[in-house]
């Protein structure tokens, strides 16, 4: 991907009045780093999560501050649980020759033979995976060809996948990341899970009425 520039400037509205820069148009932000004191800023809304769509936590950043120039990664987006709104973003400092630890996204690619032959069913495992590299060299996704899947219970595991000579996973190696199983088997899971919720559904009045008692709601005694 090309460069990506976020132009900041720094911010001096904080806490109960950071609601009027939102309000205006405007995205609170801090960057902070290794060699440097945390810069609290403020962005341009509408450019920031036009641009923050195209990226991921492992893409390399400038923020440009004034004349100054940041090579940084988003380590942080605080969300509103509510308007579903992007609220807060940190940024990471990062030093070119220095190596950074941080997540990168998975992504599938291709049709598996054994779901498309032999009528299996894909199950996929973990959605990201922890990595170390130089900023230069982070991986923006870390993609996954379910192409080699042609028998059924076949799987890619973390170690089957290549993102890079200069990239180090530190997720397990044997994490799987896609299988095949049989249609009968996710079945059956699908059946345990239920059965699982039944139990909690008829457990929760007793525990309801346990966390009552340990509060002191004990029931009226009896009158003869």
């Amino acid at each position: 991907m090309d460069d990506v520039i976020l132009k900041a400037e720094k911010r001096t509205t904080i806490r109960k009045h950071v609601g009027a820069l939102r309000r205006a148009g405007l995205l609170p932000a801090i960057i902070y780093g290794s060699g440097m004191e945390p810069i609290a800023l403020e962005l341009n809304a509408h450019e920031t999560m036009k641009i923050l769509k195209e990226v991921s936590g492992s893409t390399l950043l400038t923020v440009q501050i004034g004349s100054q120039k940041h090579a940084a990664i988003v380590r942080d987006i605080q969300i509103d649980v509510i308007r579903r709104n992007v609220v807060h973003i940190d940024f990471l400092k990062v030093e070119l020759d220095k190596v950074i630890r941080t997540t990168v996204p998975v992504s599938i690619i291709g049709e598996a033979p054994a779901v498309i032959d032999l009528g299996g069913v894909l199950v996929l495992g973990l959605s990201q995976l922890d990595i170390e590299a130089l900023p230069g060299d982070l991986p923006e996704t870390i993609s996954v060809d379910v192409s080699s899947l042609t028998e059924i219970n076949s799987a890619i595991v973390v170690k089957d996948v290549f993102a890079g000579k200069n990239v180090t996973f530190l997720s397990d190696e044997n994490e799987i990341l896609a299988r095949v199983i049989a249609q009968a088997v996710e079945e059956e899971i699908e059946e345990e899970l239920v059965e699982e919720d039944l139990v909690e559904a008829l457990d929760e009045p007793e525990v309801l009425d346990k966390g009552l008692r340990e509060e002191g709601d004990k029931p009226e005694a009896d009158s003869d």
